[in-house]
């Protein structure tokens, strides 16, 4: 009790953090370099100004945000919102019947629902055939439903299916596994990537989040693009070091992932045509034509210092620290010249 009161002092560490990450078996350098959610949030106020939230969170906004600043993303093929009113047209639909009409216009056979405001996969379809004189669809596991059932009520989006590397496939074939990318925004426009891991599903499940049921994790080493470390991750209190996927055998510690050092490069382009969140999580698809965003998150979780058996405290302290600079200079300029211009005024208002 005593070893949590210092770290909640020092750290703002919660009980959660401390009895999650077992801290009271953790290296001190790994206690220290902890990022904690209290202390996150202080950072990225800065970093992540709520006011700009929305853009990251959202996934209808984030999609024509990125979209817009030229960054691969999948083709959006329609968005559904009940509350859109009759503002509709060839994308937006506030009925199951327009929403249909609109993918029918499209030929679109395959795609994927997500609602607009969740995360950790929850709430994703992966749809591989719609009947449209039936108004039926089949689901990636060969599930049979009616359209409508898809549609919760909330806002959703309707997405181009993603087709990953051969590789990738290789590991997994029923989801799209991911690699999440942690990128620093600095001052002078430059991009540093802290730490990188994997996120990949199990056999049948159509995302890679260990919120659906349990997946398998990875670090990478972000110098290399090496995984290692490989996790099977059923719950905190069932956390298995493997070397192979459970599902397909196939190997995942020491195996190089592809083309990786253009990936990066590329990743950080698009966190230079984001800067709106400075401190990002990227989720990003490996594909044959180049790395494809997934989402963009703003206010990313911890569990990733997990994976890569470090912290990522310094980084992200580091880079609040070269923007807090930027700012406070910024103040002393702005103060400058408005002392400077009221000085001018007086000089030129006397006789």
């Amino acid at each position: 009790m005593f070893d949590f009161l210092q770290l909640r002092k020092e750290k703002g560490l919660t009980i959660e953090e401390y009895d999650l990450y077992k801290m009271y078996d953790r290296p001190e350098s790994f206690r220290h370099n902890f990022l904690g959610v209290n202390e996150q949030r202080y950072y990225l106020d800065l970093l992540n100004p709520t006011k700009y939230y929305i853009l990251a969170r959202n996934k209808y906004l984030a999609h024509q945000t990125l979209v817009a600043a030229g960054l691969p993303m999948v083709t959006l093929y329609a968005y559904y919102d009940p509350e859109a009113g009759r503002a509709c047209n060839d994308t937006i639909a506030h009925s199951p019947k327009e929403l249909l009409q609109i993918l029918e216009s499209k030929g679109v056979s395959e795609c994927v629902f997500k609602t607009t405001e969740t995360s950790h996969g929850s709430n994703v379809l992966v749809v591989k055939f719609i009947n449209y004189d039936d108004e039926m669809v089949t689901l990636h596991n060969g599930e049979e439903k009616k359209f409508s059932e898809l549609l919760t009520g909330k806002p959703m989006i309707v997405e181009q299916c993603i087709h990953q590397t051969a590789q990738m496939e290789a590991i997994n074939a029923s989801s799209v596994n991911t690699v999440r990318f942690m990128t620093l925004l600095y001052p002078d426009g430059s991009v540093k990537i802290p730490a990188t891991f994997i996120k990949i599903g199990r056999v049948g499940r159509c995302v890679d989040n260990a919120g659906a049921g349990g997946n398998v994790d990875a670090c990478i080493d972000t110098e290399t693009g090496i995984m290692q470390d490989a996790i099977r991750f059923d719950g905190w209190e069932h956390i298995t070091e493997i070397d192979n996927h459970p599902d397909s055998n196939q190997p995942i510690n020491g195996v190089q992932i592809e083309n990786w050092q253009e990936i990066c490069e590329k990743v950080k382009t698009f966190q230079q045509a984001f800067p709106f969140v400075k401190a990002a999580g990227w989720d990003i698809a490996l594909t044959n034509q180049g790395p494809f965003i997934v989402e963009v998150n703003d206010m990313w979780d911890r569990t990733g210092q997990q994976f890569i058996h470090r912290g990522w405290r310094k980084e992200i302290r580091d880079c609040f620290l070269a923007w807090q600079r930027t700012e406070t200079n910024n103040e002393f300029g702005r103060l400058n010249n408005e002392l400077s211009n009221r000085k001018l005024k007086i000089i030129v208002a006397q006789p």
